[in-house]
């Protein structure tokens, strides 16, 4: 499984990390740290360092009741960073996570290899036609509603038989945009309470049967920190186990804020499957 990513292709039949950088003041776990140049690209240099194949450049939070803010702010977060971060590591992956056509094709024509959506499209009609018209990777996560009121949202009556379905419509949807490389994101924690959670990944592999690859976001989340009662800075270990199973169960990519940590799961992974 591969993905094209500007005439390169990534190869995933080796698990890949996604580092996360979110580049808000109110980001659930790191919110208003990386507010600086500096701070910025010390930060993407770590991860590069500690094995991240891709950098995900969040300038608007998602996190359950998140305020609404303009495209100009969210741009004005977000094409700094990603002008730097090209300039300085430009032989690393950069995605963008916005649900916004503007915003994904401002950050393309700055550099940007792929689009990370947690709307599939949902929260702007134009994402997939702008998606389509550049040929990069587009990642469609699943999510009810938006970032503000999802949490009244988590109500299925299957939420596996839900998600299938939702995902094949959109991978059809994406094709119509000659969009060619899709990823999936099961969106843990978006319009999904905790009991919803458990229950997705312990059907995880139920979604390799999409033939897509397969992304997956846990790091830190609540279903670790409020399951364990703890505080999202002690939730890594926590991390740590749901990614390990992520993988067991055909995670092809890990989106964390760990990354040293991620890449030795993958690392004892791949020494389990040689023996």
């Amino acid at each position: 499984m591969t993905l094209n990513i500007r005439g390169e292709l990534l190869d995933l039949s080796t698990q890949k990390v996604m580092g996360i950088l979110n580049v808000t003041p109110d980001s659930f776990y790191d919110g208003g740290y990386y507010n600086s140049n500096a701070k910025i690209l010390k930060q993407v240099e770590k991860m590069i360092r500690d094995g991240a194949t891709i950098i995900d450049i969040g300038g608007y939070s998602s996190r359950p009741g998140a305020d609404d803010i303009p495209e100009k702010i969210e741009l004005d977060r977000v094409i700094p960073s990603l002008k730097d971060c090209k300039k300085y590591f430009p032989e690393t992956y950069f995605s963008i996570d916005t649900f916004r056509s503007k915003v994904a094709e401002e950050c393309i024509n700055n550099g940007a290899d792929i689009i990370n959506d947690i709307s599939g499209g949902n929260l702007d009609n134009n994402m997939m036609k702008a998606v389509g018209k550049y040929q990069i990777p587009y990642i469609i996560m699943h999510m009810k509603g938006n970032p503000s009121n999802m949490v009244k949202k988590a109500k299925y009556d299957d939420i596996i038989g839900e998600l299938i379905s939702y995902f094949s419509k959109k991978i059809d949807d994406a094709a119509k945009f000659n969009i060619k490389d899709v990823i999936i994101d099961p969106g843990f924690g978006f319009a999904k309470n905790i009991s919803q959670n458990f229950e997705l990944l312990n059907n995880l592999d139920f979604f390799k049967n999409l033939k897509m690859p397969l992304l997956v976001g846990l790091s830190r989340k609540s279903m670790i920190y409020k399951t364990l009662n703890i505080k999202p800075d002690k939730a890594l270990n926590g991390s740590t186990v749901l990614q390990t199973i992520s993988l067991i169960k055909g995670a092809n990519i890990l989106r964390v804020h760990d990354v040293k940590e991620a890449i030795e799961c993958i690392k004892l992974i791949e020494e389990l499957k040689k023996n």
